[in-house]
């Protein structure tokens, strides 16, 4: 009975090491595979050595020649995030973006831009929500449309095309999956996006210096974008482990000869590089912990202690009804003294050695035949005692 109960013990913690396997492969790590409500901010640094740019300072507009350094900051806003309502809630988070470009020897700045957005915790793609805005003005564009990625791929992204989101442009452009490179130890997947001689959208508080300054004579222009757009990611988590971006921009006036605003290549620098590997390895750790090795390892223990919960149980029940037979092949062993103190029973016919014969009388109150008499019987009479003649004839005599 005790090794029944120890095995049905077993085979329960069994049962339950499995359905724990379950709930971390089913419950925990989709749980685990989104953006948290706590995302830590985040710096990446891109780096464009002997760019040509455009800067505009005090007023005076030039183009100038050097090396550019791109500084992305990124934050997560708590307070917005817990805000949001309707199908935002639980599944999206506010991040709030900056980036500024500067000169890399005397670090003045050569142009910024700020953005808050909506972004799904899955899929990392951007999401509509009305508060979101971007400003690379000087003014907060609030009717903005951010969509697909941005600043993020989803958790197990695929190898298929996706659509990335670009700023100046305000559109989506496909990014198409063009194989995988190893970086910083990441295998990695890279999606390649090429924007040729799109036509930017400027107002004329924008344009008009631009063309006084660069085109003189003429009335009206242009200025046509182009991007060749570079991204390396982390297929499990998402994140960006590389990023390029060989932008040109071109004043195209419809008098004149184009000029050049920006011809630079941007891309991570060796630090972001490793930083960004570095966040990626342990996210993917973790998953991999929580998702693979735990399950598995969970499961194996488990189907072992049912098993052998099971065989001590067998066990268990083979030694019961061997016992059972065993009992009942054996008779009974005899009783060696009597349960109570009674008074032997004598044989007295059946004398023993340790029980003597005893010559007794047999009377009337005794269980025995009392032996004939031999007293009355004369000697010359037969041993055996005639009948007794009945009462007729004794009166005849």
């Amino acid at each position: 009975m005790k090794r029944r109960a120890i095995g049905a013990v077993l085979f329960g913690v069994g049962v339950l090491l499995l359905a724990l396997a379950a709930g971390l492969v089913f419950v925990v790590t989709p749980a685990l595979a989104k953006l948290p409500y706590d995302l830590k901010a985040a710096t990446s640094v891109a780096e464009a050595d002997g760019a040509t740019f455009l800067q505009i300072n005090n007023g005076s507009i030039k183009i100038n020649n050097g090396d550019l350094r791109s500084t992305i900051r990124v934050n997560q806003l708590r307070d917005e995030t817990a805000k949001l309502g309707g199908d935002l809630d639980g599944k999206a988070v506010v991040w709030q973006v900056g980036q500024t470009v500067d000169r890399v020897d005397n670090k003045e700045l050569v142009s910024a831009y700020g953005a808050k957005l909506a972004m799904d915790r899955v899929s990392g793609e951007a999401l509509k929500w009305q508060g979101q805005w971007l400003d690379d003005t000087g003014q907060r564009d609030t009717g903005v449309q951010f969509a697909g990625q941005i600043y993020k791929f989803p958790f197990n992204t695929e190898k298929r095309d996706y659509k990335i989101f670009d700023r100046d442009m305000r559109q989506v452009r496909d990014a198409k999956f063009s194989g995988t490179e190893n970086v910083k130890g990441i295998e990695t997947y890279r999606f390649e996006q090429v924007i040729t001689d799109e036509p930017l959208t400027l107002d004329a508080t924008r344009l008009t210096p631009l063309l006084a300054t660069f085109a003189p004579g003429a009335t009206d222009g242009k200025v046509v974008y182009s991007n060749q757009r570079t991204v390396w990611v982390d297929p499990v988590t998402g994140s960006y482990i590389k990023v390029r971006e060989v932008q040109k921009k071109v004043l195209t006036p419809n008098v004149g000869t184009p000029t050049t605003l920006l011809d630079a290549d941007f891309t991570y620098n060796d630090a972001t590089q490793t930083a960004s590997a570095d966040r990626a390895k342990e996210s993917r750790n973790s998953l991999r912990l929580l998702s693979v090795y735990a399950p598995v390892g969970l499961a194996v223990l488990g189907l072992v202690l049912m098993v052998f919960g099971l065989l001590v149980a067998r066990r268990s029940a083979v030694a019961t009804a061997g016992e059972a037979r065993h009992r009942a092949d054996v008779p009974p062993a005899p009783v060696d003294a009597p349960t109570r103190h009674e008074e032997p029973v004598v044989d007295e016919e059946r004398p023993t050695a340790e029980q003597p014969a005893v010559d007794r009388e047999g009377g009337p109150l005794s269980d025995e035949i009392p032996p004939a008499s031999t007293n009355w019987r004369a000697d010359d009479e037969p041993t055996v005692p005639t009948q007794r003649p009945a009462s007729d004839e004794r009166e005849k005599h």
